[in-house]
């Protein structure tokens, strides 16, 4: 199959996918962690694709929700632990939100779009505190944040900043035996086990941070004096990450004991596949090592987790851990599956070339 046939291929099959989701949900929500995950994935499948109802339903949602995220105007009031309502301004998963707009705003540049995402990220970084990321999810949901606003500003503590945040992550929840990260501190082996008695990684959160790596590396100049840290995690993972891919191309929800919830999950090798496919095609891990790790992925997820009309099945539902006995089947979709699943197929699109 020529190059050409190939990437055409993959457009067709983005666009299929991404018109199925965005017809069986016309509406838009709010800008919450689930909803905004699809929407870095929707922007990537625009940028490949230049399909201008893609970059549409992006802005339609960013109109709806202001262009903000949290809305509470309130400095005083703003909280960054886990909450849902709009005084947790702080907190990662109102946060995400802002990659798009910064996205739709480097589209076409207004002011007015990336106002709430500098007025926040510039008060979070006034504090000192550092403790602003204490479950794995928020790396992916907010480190892209700060590299974009970085690249958009030149400002220098926003790569400050994030390093600073992400060691308290890395300290908080990192196991040093494997590089992989705990969902938070709950989950600490041995405080927490596998069904079998074995460290529990979740694989949807390692996804998230693999991912988040993958987004933000490019964005850091090469000058930068952590770059380096970024980059030696991001390839650690990925060695780990090649030895428990199952034959079938999936990863299990929890990464090194497969019997602890098994079957295929979409969400974590969404992420894992999409992290592959970045790395070769950025030249950060070698493609003749690692190519048959991110086709056997690709071809989970094209083979396996697409469905004949287009839906994203065997994604795990919302929640912070491998659940043994869950149900997740063909019929088990959701919107953050689908954005990581866009992910992936948009850099098997640059992969295509190869």
């Amino acid at each position: 199959m020529s190059a050409k046939n190939c990437k055409t291929e993959v457009v067709t099959l983005i666009n299929k996918v991404n018109t199925y989701w965005q017809t069986k949900n016309p509406t838009h929500g709010r800008a919450f962690w689930d909803n905004a995950a699809y929407h870095t994935g929707n922007m990537e499948a625009y940028n490949v694709t230049n399909n201008e109802a893609f970059r549409t339903y992006s802005e339609y949602w960013a109109k709806q929700n202001l262009w903000m995220g949290a809305r509470s105007t309130d400095t005083l009031k703003w909280k960054y632990k886990y909450g849902e309502t709009n005084d947790y301004v702080m907190f990662g998963d109102w946060q995400i939100c802002f990659q798009t707009y910064i996205d739709l705003y480097n589209l076409a540049p207004d002011s007015a779009k990336i106002a709430r995402a500098t007025e926040v990220m510039e008060y979070q970084m006034r504090t000192p505190n550092v403790d602003y990321w204490w479950w794995v999810d928020g790396l992916y949901m907010v480190m892209p944040v700060m590299t974009k606003l970085y690249k958009l500003t030149g400002k220098q503590i926003y790569l400050d900043k994030l390093y600073d945040y992400y060691k308290y992550a890395e300290d908080l929840m990192i196991d040093p035996e494997t590089g992989l990260f705990y969902r938070d501190a709950k989950y600490i082996y041995p405080k927490h086990k596998s069904v079998n008695g074995l460290k529990d990684f979740w694989s949807r959160g390692n996804g998230w941070l693999f991912a988040g790596l993958a987004r933000i590396i490019n964005d850091m100049p090469e000058n930068y004096e952590h770059r380096a840290h970024f980059i030696s995690q991001y390839q650690k993972m990925a060695i780990v990450l090649k030895a428990a891919q199952q034959k079938e191309g999936y990863w299990t929800r929890s990464l090194i004991d497969p019997a602890h919830a098994p079957g295929p999950e979409t969400s974590g090798t969404a992420f894992f596949t999409y992290g592959y496919l970045w790395g070769i095609n950025n030249g950060f891990l070698k493609c003749s090592h690692y190519k048959k790790t991110a086709l056997k992925g690709w071809n989970y997820l094209t083979k396996t987790a697409l469905q004949p009309d287009g839906r994203i099945g065997y994604v795990q539902p919302i929640g912070e851990k491998a659940i043994p006995g869950q149900i997740v089947d063909a019929n088990s979709t959701a919107n953050f599956g689908v954005g990581a699943f866009l992910l992936a197929a948009s850099e098997m699109y640059r992969y295509a070339k190869h």
